[in-house]
C-alpha cells in the first residue's frame, strides 16, 4: 500500500474515531445497566407472577384437554371405523403432550407461591401419570379411564387453584400453540 493511501485512510479514520469517542459517553454508552434489575426472572418477581402464570398454563391445559381429548372422545371420534378417527387421534395425542407440558409448567409456577405450592403438591403424581397417555391416544389404545384421568387431573388442578385464590378457566390454545407445545 502506498504512503499516499495510508495518509488518506488515516485522514478519514481519525475524525471518525474521535467523533465516536466523544458521542458514545453522551449517549450513555459508557454506562452499563444491571440485567438483574430489569429481568423478570428474579425470585421476587417469580413470586409476584406465580399465580398469573399458573392460571395461564393450567387454563391452556384445561382448554386443550376439553377440545381435543374429552369432547371428541365423548362424540365417539376415537372409535374404530369412525370417519376422521386418525386425525382426531393425532390431535388428541398432540393435545395430550401439550396438556402434560402445560401442567408441568403450572406446577413449577405454583412453586413460586406458598399457598399454590401446598395446594398442588398432592397432585404431582397425577400430573406425572399423564406422561404416557398421549402415546396411548396416538395408537388408539385409549379407554374411558385414560380420557377420564386427563379430565380428573385437570379438575383437581382447577380446584387446587381455586382454593388458593387462583381460579383457572379453560382457554383453548391456538393450533400453533398446540403444535409448538406451548
Amino acid at each position: 500500500m502506498s504512503s499516499r493511501a495510508r495518509v488518506r485512510r488515516t485522514a478519514v479514520a481519525l475524525p471518525l474515531v474521535c467523533s465516536l469517542l466523544l458521542v458514545a459517553p453522551a449517549c450513555g454508552g459508557g454506562k452499563k445497566e444491571s440485567k438483574s434489575e430489569a429481568s423478570p426472572t428474579t425470585s421476587a418477581e417469580k413470586q409476584k407472577f406465580a399465580k398469573t402464570r399458573f392460571v395461564a398454563n393450567a387454563g391452556l391445559a384445561a382448554g386443550a384437554t376439553y377440545k381435543w381429548i374429552v369432547k371428541p372422545y365423548k362424540a365417539g371420534a376415537f372409535k374404530s371405523g369412525e370417519k376422521g378417527r386418525v386425525k382426531a387421534l393425532a390431535k388428541a395425542a398432540l393435545a395430550g403432550t401439550f396438556t402434560y407440558n402445560r401442567l408441568k409448567a403450572a406446577k413449577k409456577n405454583a412453586e413460586g407461591d406458598p399457598t399454590l405450592s401446598k395446594a398442588l403438591a398432592p397432585l404431582a403424581a397425577g400430573i406425572e401419570s399423564l406422561k404416557g397417555l398421549p402415546g396411548k391416544l396416538k395408537k388408539g389404545d385409549a379407554v374411558d379411564g385414560d380420557v377420564n384421568s386427563f379430565q380428573d387431573v385437570i379438575n383437581k388442578v382447577k380446584d387446587a387453584g381455586k382454593g388458593a385464590g387462583a381460579e383457572v378457566k379453560d382457554k383453548t390454545p391456538s393450533a400453533s400453540e398446540l403444535g409448538s407445545g406451548g
